[in-house]
């Protein structure tokens, strides 16, 4: 509660009640711990004026020396101020339930904004992880709808690949890639290594969100 309001419902000039109150403050805690109860409003002149905001405690401290009419004035007023948020005071007061059920319907609004806005997402990735092996990049460049070159590029300037089209250890590591060890007889050179390499379900989905942003 403000010392305004106390002012208000006392009948006390604002700057007694400001006297009273840095009095009683220091009589509570002492000049060099006082709590940070200190505010300010705008006056008539619109300049920044001082004032305190008091929890229940310390206001009804500060009016146990006022007369019985002040005392009660404040102790009314808190326990109006309380019964507003007691949950029986929300449920009989229409125009908080109007902003209860606002709140809420707002909320609902942006959460199935949410859902619709992820479902093809989510479609994609259970579609993905349902795939029981890794495949090529020719066929992860059709399920992400571009060609295969074009996405051997991305790759590689995204740091998959190497530039002959190897992937990366850290990539394998992580499960974004694998690769197919093969090998082949070179007509000169003999038996020769081949490495393919292939798209696991999870880098296919992490595909999917650089791709499309891409």
């Amino acid at each position: 509660m403000s010392s305004r309001e106390i002012a208000e419902l006392t009948g006390k000039r604002h700057d007694h009640v400001m006297r009273d109150t840095r009095k009683m403050l220091v009589e509570l805690h002492g000049e060099e711990a006082l709590p940070k109860f200190g505010g300010s409003y705008t006056g008539q002149d619109n300049t920044a004026r001082p004032c305190f905001n008091l929890p229940k405690r310390e206001s009804l401290i500060l009016v146990s020396g006022y007369d019985v009419h002040m005392r009660a004035a404040i102790i009314d007023r808190w326990q109006l101020l309380e019964d507003r948020r007691s949950p029986e005071a929300m449920l009989n007061d229409k125009s908080v339930l109007r902003a209860l059920l606002l709140e809420n319907v707002e909320k609902v609004i942006a959460l199935e904004t949410r859902v619709a806005s992820d479902a093809p997402k989510v479609a994609f990735a259970d579609q993905v992880s349902a795939a029981p092996d890794a495949i090529s990049i020719s066929q992860a460049a059709k399920t992400l709808g571009t060609g295969r070159t074009r996405l051997a590029a991305f790759l590689r300037q995204k740091g998959w690949l190497t530039r002959t089209n190897e992937p990366y250890q850290d990539k394998i590591n992580s499960g974004l890639l694998d690769v197919k060890i093969g090998s082949w007889e070179h007509p000169e050179k003999g038996l020769q290594r081949s490495v393919t390499a292939l798209v696991t379900g999870k880098g296919l989905a992490k595909l999917h969100q650089l791709f499309t942003a891409h």
